[in-house]
């Protein structure tokens, strides 16, 4: 099983309308191809990818850089727990834990971590998402790039890395026609199912299971994503994960 079963959109805060629109088509078209989809639950770009992803019941996943129990920015709240609720949120800080710019740029990074692939839709020549981009050619992670208007400045940083690496995103048909089905979908991810249903007894801790089933924590995300949002499990505080009761 590929340890990389999510498609992450990130981009600007403050994107131009194409930007939005496309970011939004984009986690529609991902959440009906049975891919989760990943992002950082910022304003603009982010945001847009899981309110697509949202509404076609999608399998949405927020790598937060603040801890869980903080919402940020604080308008976001409702979209936040509709992506705890349909999805999963990750984070890597503790509860209560002083957040500085150095979270941030470790959530870019475990974006990349998790994903198969990385589409950039929009951003200026500084921006997070050229980190995650960074990130994406370091771990061999294939990264797609939305063409923007040449003369905006929200789209001079992701147009540049057009005449480098990444490949040219015309349609969300396009990258789904490399991807093919999602995991969601997959008929080998049934078989995982039920190993980790098992693996998880009474109860077990993240960690617990990348230990029982001497696996990835990449490669549970996805599953563990896809059991919750059947109504299988139930996630508690510190990524405890139960069987739902009948």
């Amino acid at each position: 099983m590929n340890a990389r079963e999510a498609i992450a959109v990130v981009g600007t805060r403050s994107a131009s309308e194409h930007g939005l629109a496309m970011a939004e088509e984009l986690g529609r078209a991902l959440a009906e191809a049975g891919w989760p989809v990943l992002s950082g639950l910022a304003e603009g770009i982010d945001a847009a990818a899981h309110r697509g992803c949202l509404a076609r019941n999608g399998a949405p996943i927020a790598v937060l850089g603040t801890p869980l129990d903080r919402v940020y920015p604080t308008h976001h709240r409702s979209l936040q727990q509709q992506v705890g609720e349909q999805g999963l949120l990750l984070s890597t800080t503790r509860s209560g834990c002083r957040v500085h710019p150095g979270h941030f740029a470790a959530r870019n990074r475990w974006l990349v971590t998790f994903a198969k692939a990385l589409v950039l839709v929009e951003c200026p020549q500084r921006s997070g998402a050229l980190i995650s981009a960074g990130w994406a050619s370091r771990m061999d992670c294939p990264l797609w790039v939305v063409p923007g208007d040449a003369r905006r400045w929200s789209c001079r940083g992701s147009n540049a890395l057009l005449r480098d690496r990444a490949t040219a995103l015309i349609h969300p048909e396009d990258l789904l026609r490399c991807l093919g089905d999602g995991p969601l979908r997959s008929k080998d991810s049934r078989l995982m199912s039920r190993k980790l249903l098992g693996a998880i007894g009474t109860g077990a801790s993240l960690d617990q299971l990348v230990h029982r089933l001497q696996c990835s924590h990449a490669e549970l995300a996805p599953q563990l994503l896809a059991l919750e949002c059947q109504g299988e499990l139930l996630c508690e505080s510190g990524l405890h994960w139960l069987k739902r009761r009948p």
